[in-house]
Formats: C-alpha cells, sequence, structure tokens
C-alpha cells in the first residue's frame, strides 16, 4: 500500500497536496491526519502545519475480479471476466469453455462464488457493493425459468386453495419470485424458514 506525508497550512491543504502527489481521488485513499496544526497568533506568529498521511488503497473491483480468476484457475477453469459498475453494484461477467462447471446443479457453484466475492469486496472496506455473477446469460434463463414456475406453482395454488412451498432459494432468486407474482391478486407470496433452507411459500387468497 503506497503512503505519503504531507503537509499545508490547513487540514484540507495538506490532503490536497497529498492526492496531487499521489494523482488520486479522495475515495481512493484512507485519510490519517497526524497534527491538525495551529494557525497562531495573526495566523503566523506560532503558527504550525497541519500533517496528514495517506494511503493509496487498491481498487476492490480490479481485486475482486483477480480473487474470481484465481478460484476459478484453482477450479481448473480458464474464464474471462467482463465488469459492469453501476454506482455500487458491480456485475461480473464469466465466459470460458468449462462455464457449465461453474454454473453447478441450479446455479449452485455460481451461487456460492457469488457470495464469496461479495465477502471478499467488502472485507474491511469503506464502502459497501453488492456483487452478481453472471456465466453466459445464465441468470437471464434462470429469471425466465423462475418467472414460469412462479406462475405454474400459482395456478397450482389456486386450482387446489392450498400452500405451494417451492425449493429453497437464494435471496436474489426469491425475489424473482415475489417480483413475478406481485400483480396476481389470487395469490399471496411471503418467505419461509432460514437459510439455508429459506423458501417462497405460494399461498391462494
Amino acid at each position: 500500500m503506497k503512503q505519503i506525508t504531507a503537509s499545508g497550512q490547513s487540514v484540507e491543504e495538506a490532503v490536497q497536496a497529498a492526492l496531487e502527489q499521489l494523482n488520486a481521488s479522495r475515495d481512493q485513499v484512507e485519510i490519517e491526519v497526524i497534527d491538525e496544526g495551529k494557525k497562531g497568533l495573526l495566523g503566523v506568529f506560532g503558527s504550525k502545519r497541519s500533517i496528514v498521511k495517506i494511503s493509496l488503497v487498491k481498487d476492490p473491483i480490479e481485486e475482486a475480479q483477480r480473487f474470481i480468476e484465481d478460484v476459478t484457475g484453482k477450479m481448473g477453469i480458464d474464464v474471462q471476466v467482463a465488469t459492469q459498475v453501476n454506482d455500487r453494484h458491480v456485475t461480473f461477467d464469466l465466459q470460458g469453455d468449462k462455464i457449465a462447471l461453474l454454473i453447478g446443479k441450479r446455479g449452485q457453484t455460481l451461487n456460492a462464488l457469488q457470495y464469496l466475492v461479495q465477502l471478499f469486496m467488502n472485507k474491511n472496506k469503506k464502502h459497501y457493493y453488492t456483487v452478481m455473477l453472471d456465466a453466459q446469460g445464465y441468470r437471464q434463463r434462470r429469471k425466465e425459468t423462475l418467472e414460469v414456475l412462479a406462475a405454474r406453482m400459482a395456478e397450482k395454488s389456486v386450482r387446489n386453495k392450498t400452500k405451494v412451498a417451492l425449493e429453497p432459494m437464494p435471496a436474489f432468486e426469491r425475489k424473482i419470485i415475489h417480483m413475478a407474482l406481485q400483480n396476481d391478486d389470487r395469490v399471496t407470496t411471503y418467505s419461509d424458514s432460514i437459510d439455508p433452507h429459506r423458501h417462497i411459500v405460494i399461498e391462494a387468497k
């Protein structure tokens, strides 16, 4: 981690001087005020300069991409990673020859890796990121599958006038089910149990 110490007539001036030396912006550094300084009499006599230490932090998104490449490499899967950033939401799209191994049954392997990447990105970081891992369009295909499932299970619930419990799913997949049925006034949906067994229940009104 690159660090420099800078001084100025004020803390802000010292920080700006350090940022210029590092050619960095505030969101790329950690700032430690060593001495706030003192203006002194008439702003001159007895004055003491402010001193700050600025540490250039690594880009968490670039670090996460290297983490993905390292983990998948150890799995024997060579991937290319394309990254999209929307504010604090980051999508990593993985491409490769053995991508089916990375997805796993019903996306379980991909979901597990996504969870690890999110933990990695937010460990000891001052900004919180949400992470989505996709693999050659799997998330869109899975979304369409879940929407079809939601419609079919809603019909079953209405037809039999009973509750229908779906298989356990991660939160972002449960949200797809909720959204798919939010305008269906014949049924209500809610989540039941606790992770890793938390699941959607569809209930006829």
